[in-house]
């Protein structure tokens, strides 16, 4: 019978992690933390059997790659609207931050960043002083054209 060293699950480890860098799938990189972890309880226990060795390590990849895709991976989706397309845009609700600049317009901060920034130079269809809460109706050029948000649009 072949006998597995602690060293073997640490080349393993090392594989596996990095292989990540050519599989788009981020799971190879939790299989390789699982190899890792037998690597250093074998080292530990060195009685530890094949049959335990392989449990363990099946058991702490699998807990590893569900923690990743429910628990941690939904933290770090982006939520600008950045890249988006324009039917994104329209309708993002924003606050007039500073009116009476050059051109007509006024500068109005969104509490989501739109197109990459949260603050942006508008044109508003009706007067709006600062504290009015304006929607984004279209995009002219650079600029988005705002009209004043009432509470019943949606």
């Amino acid at each position: 019978m072949w006998n597995i060293e602690p060293w073997h699950w640490l080349v393993l480890a090392i594989m596996l992690i990095l292989a990540e860098l050519i599989l788009p799938s981020f799971a190879a990189l939790w299989f390789g933390v699982g190899a890792l972890v037998v690597s250093l309880l074998y080292w530990l226990f060195p009685s530890m059997g094949l049959t335990a060795q392989l449990l363990i390590w099946m058991l702490l990849s699998i807990i590893c790659t569900v923690a990743w895709f429910k628990l941690i991976k939904p933290l770090s989706i982006d939520k600008t609207k950045a890249g988006l397309s324009r039917e994104a845009t329209i309708g993002q609700v924003g606050m007039v931050i500073e009116s009476h600049l050059e051109h007509e317009h006024i500068k109005v901060r969104f509490s989501v960043p739109v197109l990459g920034a949260d603050e942006w130079q508008c044109r508003s269809l009706k007067p709006v002083k600062v504290g009015d809460r304006v929607r984004v109706v279209d995009i002219l050029g650079n600029d988005l054209l705002v009209e004043p948000h009432t509470s019943q649009q949606q």
